[in-house]
């Protein structure tokens, strides 16, 4: 939100909830200073200064009082407040007719509640809005919303399958949040992946969506079982670009100048150059890779950032497996 708090700011998608796209996702960033963040459905031509739910055809849940608004600037009471963090779902059942369509909310994966409202689906789109200043939101407007068939339950892709370790990072969906103490050198937060790179997939990227106070994050990969309070590239069978410094720590504590600083809304990305004739033997899951194998370059070498001249003295052989991370 970059308004002056007395004017509402809205955002309208362009193409319609649909029986193939029938639900998306708002994830609460900040809520800002009073979080006033709405989530619903509006038509086509909504007014871009009104809040979703406040005028007619429109239908919204509000985070700031958990009140559900229907066409109208009176809200009544429908579910919980939503904070910092919490993910907001919208969606449409399939099972309407009879010119009546149900709209469901849903809290972080769990369905808060449903309202009947006259519309066709192809009429109503995805909408936000916001009133305050620093409210930001991550929006996916492919979110994912099934029903089990075991139970009838409905279930959200959470992705936490994803990772094999988390310490204190919080997983909504797909966004990482660190949870921890702060306080420390020892009160890191680490999340690691369930499955290593490999040569089918060798890359990886994070978008900064919010830098906190000193964006202390770090990039990299590590082996499976790295020190859960330790950032990637601290210690040994590890190495990372860390976003707060611009350096590379390759297995310790002092890193190298290697790349610019990194910033919230700054894409980084991970990613291993293998050999042509590479082969992992055992398979993908192998966890045995020793980073050590590898030469420290005298000077680290960026094809992006640092100016280095001299990229062909690779340093002695060494047997291993040796990869260009």
């Amino acid at each position: 939100y970059h308004g002056n708090s007395d004017e509402v700011g809205c955002f309208v998608a362009a193409r319609p909830l649909s029986r193939r796209n029938r639900y998306y996702e708002v994830t609460i960033i900040d809520t800002g200073v009073r979080g006033m963040i709405a989530v619903g459905l509006v038509p086509q031509l909504y007014k871009l200064d009104h809040q979703p739910g406040w005028l007619p055809h429109s239908v919204a849940f509000h985070a700031d009082d958990g009140k559900l608004y229907n066409g109208n600037t009176v809200g009544q009471q429908f579910g919980p407040k939503c904070c910092r963090g919490d993910r907001i779902g919208c969606g449409i059942s399939l099972d309407s007719d009879d010119g009546q369509l149900t709209v469901f909310f849903t809290k972080n994966g769990k369905e808060v509640g449903s309202v009947e409202i006259p519309a066709s689906p192809d009429a109503l789109y995805p909408a936000v809005g916001m009133h305050s200043l620093g409210e930001e939101v991550l929006l996916d407007l492919n979110a994912e919303w099934g029903m089990e068939e075991d139970d009838g339950q409905m279930i959200v892709d959470s992705h936490e399958e994803d990772w094999s370790r988390l310490h204190d990072v919080k997983v909504t969906g797909t966004l990482l949040e660190y949870v921890g103490k702060g306080k420390s050198i020892v009160d890191v937060g680490l999340a690691q992946a369930r499955r290593p790179l490999n040569t089918r997939f060798h890359y990886y990227e994070l978008e900064i969506t919010d830098a906190g106070e000193k964006c202390y994050i770090a990039l990299g990969l590590a082996r499976r079982d790295y020190p859960k309070n330790r950032h990637p590239g601290w210690s040994r069978g590890s190495i990372a670009y860390h976003a707060d410094d611009g350096k590379l720590f390759q297995g310790s504590g002092v890193g190298d100048p290697f790349g610019p600083r990194c910033f919230e809304g700054d894409i980084m990305g991970c990613g291993i150059m293998f050999p042509r004739d590479y082969s992992l033997d055992g398979g993908d899951d192998v966890d045995d890779w020793d980073f050590d194998v590898l030469p420290k370059p005298s000077e680290v070498q960026n094809d992006l950032y640092a100016s280095n001249e001299d990229e062909e003295d690779e340093g002695e052989d060494l047997d291993g497996r040796k990869v260009m991370v």
